[in-house]
């Protein structure tokens, strides 16, 4: 028998489905954190560095507060906004795939990796 597993995805968007954060963005904010730096960020993540700031900044726009600081001497940090919602994203992509794992073993009798 052919193995299956379930394979999901969450974003949060608003009313029109604009995505506020999903794992792009997820990555984008943990990048930061790493490297201190947009650029650097656009560059590990192979995308421009328009695309990335566009995207925090799309967030930013939505959520109504800062998620990035930018510093031109001292570089790019996650304000405490942003840590927070980095680590609420996290926490509820990792509730919503046990709870999913969950419902595919339930559904089709045994847990798939």
């Amino acid at each position: 028998m052919v193995q299956i597993k379930l394979k999901s995805r969450q974003w949060l968007v608003d009313e029109q489905d604009r995505i506020i954060m999903g794992e792009g963005r997820k990555e984008i904010l943990e990048t930061i954190e790493k490297t201190g730096s947009i650029n650097k960020t656009a560059k590990v993540m192979k995308m421009s560095y328009k695309a990335v700031w566009g995207k925090i900044k799309a967030t930013e726009q939505y959520l109504n507060y800062r998620i990035v600081h930018t510093d031109r001497k001292m570089g790019t940090w996650l304000t405490e906004e942003g840590k927070e919602l980095l680590e609420k994203y996290s926490l509820l992509k990792k509730r919503c795939l046990e709870e999913e794992d969950k419902i595919f073993s339930g559904i089709f009798g045994r847990k798939q990796t």
